[in-house]
């Protein structure tokens, strides 16, 4: 029988659930759909493929912004709706222990939010401990972290980019950027509508995001995307080609290449020798967008590139190792123990 353990990652995008023994049991959009502006209509996938499309009767909201919970009552209410879900396959799980994945560049404020959120739902936990993402994407990426080699890991996800450098398993810079799969969304969003006088929705820019992204390959393929021309008010559709896609999400990654070079400047020698020897670690949702290797390496003097075969599934990957072996429990702590954590100014 499987313990009652879980592990929790709250993504701005989804949100992943792990049970010891069992795997994954979670895994479905950060969303909730409330009609009349109380009653709640759907959660998770349901939820979302609401997003864009509901009457005024209907609101679709996502209570995770930038890594952090930005509607608290939201979240509570989204999570109650998911432990009652599980409840229904898994029997009820009162009392349950819960290793709950944080960014480490947060505030104290944000970070015990997330331990109040799993505090307040109905399941009444028994025990909640908190893991730093950094450490968890590490972990789940196969890196040893307890050695004295330094690595540097740059997480790029719905919402934001952490980058992170660790060494001797503790974190000795982080840095949590707004920049994500949503913000290359919004790029692209504006560069159509610059260029064609055409608005079109977050969903579509999604798909041309994973249709046409493509920084390996020199082909310039394209396909039609529909949306509402400005000038007239009219349905209309437009050719998009890859170069334009490529070149919106790249505008996006100045800023991380900028940030990873200001992080690097400020690591001592020794680890930053660490970190060229064993390269730069690419995890999150967006990891493994086609050539972002390649683009790494070329605006990072060369340097090493290891992308994360887990991509979005890395941070939560790990949590299941801390959960599993006792040799990476060390890395789960109480919520006092979070708090008292100190990491270098940046």
């Amino acid at each position: 029988m499987a313990s009652k353990v879980f592990g929790i990652d709250f993504g701005s995008d989804s949100t992943k659930i792990y049970r010891k023994g069992q795997g994954v049991v979670y895994n479905q959009k950060t969303a909730i759909a409330y009609k009349g502006g109380k009653k709640i209509l759907a959660i998770g996938d349901e939820a979302f493929e609401m997003f864009g499309k509901t009457p005024d009767s209907i609101t679709v909201k996502c209570p995770i912004s930038h890594g952090v919970i930005a509607g608290f009552a939201d979240m509570l209410s989204l999570l109650n709706c998911m432990f009652l879900d599980l409840n229904r396959i898994f029997g009820k799980f009162r009392g349950a222990e819960f290793y709950v994945a944080v960014p480490s560049d947060i505030t104290e404020v944000e970070k015990k939010a997330f331990y109040d959120l799993v505090d307040g739902t109905i399941v009444r936990p028994k025990r909640i401990r908190l893991v730093e993402k950094p450490i968890a994407d590490a972990i789940g990426a196969g890196i040893d972290i307890i050695r004295s080699q330094g690595t540097l890991i740059v997480n790029i996800g719905a919402d934001t980019t952490e980058i992170s450098v660790i060494s001797l398993g503790g974190i000795m810079f982080s840095k949590l950027l707004p920049i994500g799969g949503k913000t290359f969304n919004e790029n692209i969003i504006s560069c159509i509508r610059k260029k064609y006088n055409l608005l079109i929705g977050e969903k579509t820019a999604e798909m041309l995001k994973t249709d046409l992204a493509n920084f390996s390959s020199k082909r310039d393929d394209a396909v039609n995307a529909f949306g509402r021309d400005l000038v007239t008010g009219l349905p209309k559709d437009c050719e998009v080609t890859t170069e334009l896609i490529n070149d919106a999400i790249f505008e996006q990654l100045q800023s991380v290449f900028e940030n990873i070079r200001i992080i690097l400047d400020r690591t001592p020698p020794e680890i930053a020798a660490d970190i060229y020897h064993s390269g730069i670690t690419i995890t999150g949702g967006c990891a493994n967008l086609p050539g972002l290797k390649t683009v790494f390496e070329n605006n990072l003097s060369n340097n090493k590139i290891n992308v994360s075969e887990f991509g979005v599934m890395t941070v939560t990957s790990g949590i299941a190792k801390i959960i599993e072996d006792r040799y990476y429990d060390r890395y789960a702590v109480s919520l006092k123990e979070a708090l008292a954590e100190d990491k270098f100014p940046l």
